[in-house]
């Protein structure tokens, strides 16, 4: 045998592992390209399956409404009409087919980006925010997503200026300016009527009588919660226990969502145990004593720990 015949194997076996290489290279890197963020570190992609996170996120769940998506299946219309029953409660299909033709019908945040690194920061109204010096943080993340009436006018050295998302429901409606997204957490079809009432002149006989019936904000950036997410948050992230997601742990959860990084403030007891706003007295107050706090709490407690956020306690 001819030492050329030797050694034509061994060329063969080198372009063999050469190539091997190369696709191994390709496909991470293909890999990385559709999951990876910006960010320094990206949370979300660097759980595992089966893990305790990817058993319960799941990115197929759109947070926000669309024509599209305003179907619901026949398990999700049981759950979600069941929240708050209601008589005389107005036509599903009808209404949304009506409240589209108002505020825009577009698919966000959807799919994520390489060159992405969106950072949110989600600003809970927990009486710890006194006195944290949070303000110029939370103003420095892309997002700044408050909840319910949570002032910024004289505590913005706490808790920021900035608000990109206001989630509300209509008991908590508050006026939003030009550059601020008003998220409709809707607990039932009344409640978007309600915001369609507000936004039109017509009025239609369903009408609240302790609500606001007129507020200020700009239907272009007007977004509507999926009925479907929330159902999606009641059973997945809290194992169905109680009777429907707060507006502050679907917050949470919609950042998880469209978010790449997620900063959390003002969730939780003060340092005395209290449970409190920063902008106002609960009375009457309680203490939290041994307690861990409600299961919300502890979940986003949890998603600290697994470094899935970052968790500002204020104290």
């Amino acid at each position: 045998m001819s030492w050329r015949a030797l050694r034509k194997p061994a060329t063969v076996t080198s372009l063999s592992i050469i190539l091997c290489i190369v696709l191994y290279w390709q496909s991470t890197n293909i890999h990385r390209q559709t999951t990876s963020c910006a960010c320094g570190s990206c949370p979300k992609q660097n759980e595992d399956e089966g893990s305790w996170f990817s058993k319960r996120f799941n990115a197929s769940f759109h947070p926000l409404m669309s024509s599209n998506s305003s179907v619901l299946s026949e398990k999700a219309s049981k759950w979600w009409k069941r929240l708050q029953p209601r008589k005389g409660q107005p036509n599903y299909g009808e209404v949304v087919e009506k409240l589209f033709q108002i505020i825009p019908d577009k698919e966000y945040y959807r799919g994520t980006s390489p060159d992405r690194c969106r950072v949110c920061s989600v600003v809970g109204n927990s009486g710890n925010l006194k006195k944290s010096h949070y303000g110029r943080l939370i103003d420095a993340s892309d997002f700044v997503i408050r909840i319910n009436k949570g002032p910024t006018k004289g505590f913005e050295q706490d808790v920021g200026s900035k608000t990109t998302h206001r989630i509300i429901y209509p008991e908590s409606a508050v006026d939003v300016d030009n550059s601020t997204h008003l998220v409709l957490v809707a607990f039932k079809p009344l409640d978007l009527e309600w915001l369609l009432n507000v936004f039109t002149t017509h009025r239609v006989r369903h009408t609240y009588t302790h609500v606001k019936s007129t507020i200020k904000a700009n239907t272009s950036m007007v977004m509507v919660f999926n009925p479907s997410f929330m159902q999606y948050v009641h059973e997945a992230w809290l194992k169905k226990q109680g009777p429907q997601p707060s507006t502050g742990f679907l917050a949470v959860v919609f950042a998880l969502h469209i978010c790449d990084q997620v900063r959390v403030f003002g969730f939780g007891a003060d340092k005395d145990g209290t449970w409190d706003h920063y902008f106002e007295r609960i009375r009457p107050s309680f203490k939290t004593g041994q307690h861990k706090g409600t299961l919300e709490y502890d979940m986003i407690r949890e998603l600290d720990k697994r470094h899935q956020i970052e968790m500002y306690r204020g104290w």
